[in-house]
């Protein structure tokens, strides 16, 4: 029974996907009036519990993994179920974020109702891709000591810091940029490209605690924490990309 925790903790991982799925399908775009008679279109705020929600799936994700290692329960099964859960709380949550960022975006536009609903679908190739990277993990022979593209759950927790910001700034350019239709449709394009690409990226797993063998990885440990304190949500993406950054500037020392 020990040996089933991590996979409780996978489990976890997924309902608390679903729950995120569930909190962006609840959040339906709204239109009020303003005091001068204006139309202001907008999402109801709980689309962002699913910020929270994939957060939290991101917590339990590592947990599970840690206590594999932990307890020695390492299985195909495991490793399987990993990839399933990943999928949903990473990469089709994330899809309807967007999704609904994108509705909203289009809906700000002069004759809105004669839009079609294909400008909204490029949202799902968020999940398409991390099914594509997770389908080649689970297929690769061995175990690399760095990873193959960005991880499914680096570039889910991307797009959930975006509701994160749009409900915590009062930058009415912030908001502007975050429904902006170029950097929507951007961050599908560049999300999902890296995600399918082979380029090497930094594992963030610890074999060894020595600082002589992981000084790239404290580094991004101590920026994430001082960035959290600073920058608060928008710690989330800058540490990312940051992250992808120096996996490619040190990219010869990856190990």
């Amino acid at each position: 029974m020990i040996k089933q925790i991590p996979n409780l903790f996978t489990l976890l991982n997924l309902v608390f996907g679903c729950f995120a799925i569930v909190s962006v399908m609840q959040s339906g775009i709204i239109l009020t009036t303003g005091p001068e008679g204006q139309l202001y279109y907008d999402i109801p705020e709980p689309i962002w519990m699913a910020s929270l929600f994939i957060g939290l799936s991101a917590v339990v994700d590592f947990l599970d993994g840690f206590l594999a290692r932990a307890l020695n329960a390492d299985s195909v099964m495991g490793r399987e179920l990993d990839s399933l859960a990943d999928v949903v709380s990473f990469g089709v949550a994330p899809s309807l974020i967007i999704y609904q960022f994108l509705r909203l975006s289009w809906a700000m536009n002069d004759g809105a109702l004669d839009q079609s609903v294909a400008w909204l679908w490029p949202s799902f190739l968020l999940a398409a891709a991390g099914a594509w990277r997770l389908a080649r993990f689970n297929l690769a022979p061995n175990p690399h000591p760095h990873f193959k593209g960005l991880p499914v759950p680096a570039a889910g927790l991307f797009v959930a810091s975006i509701p994160l910001l749009y409900w915590n700034t009062h930058e009415t350019w912030l908001v502007s940029f975050l429904l902006n239709k170029v950097f929507l449709y951007s961050v599908i394009l560049i999300l999902s490209g890296l995600m399918v690409s082979q380029i090497p990226l930094l594992a963030m797993k610890f074999k060894e605690y020595s600082w002589a063998n992981n000084k790239l990885k404290y580094g991004i440990v101590i920026i994430a924490i001082v960035a959290g304190i600073l920058l608060q949500w928008l710690a989330i993406p800058l540490v990312i990309i940051l992250y992808v950054l120096l996996s490619l500037l040190f990219k010869k020392h990856l190990a």
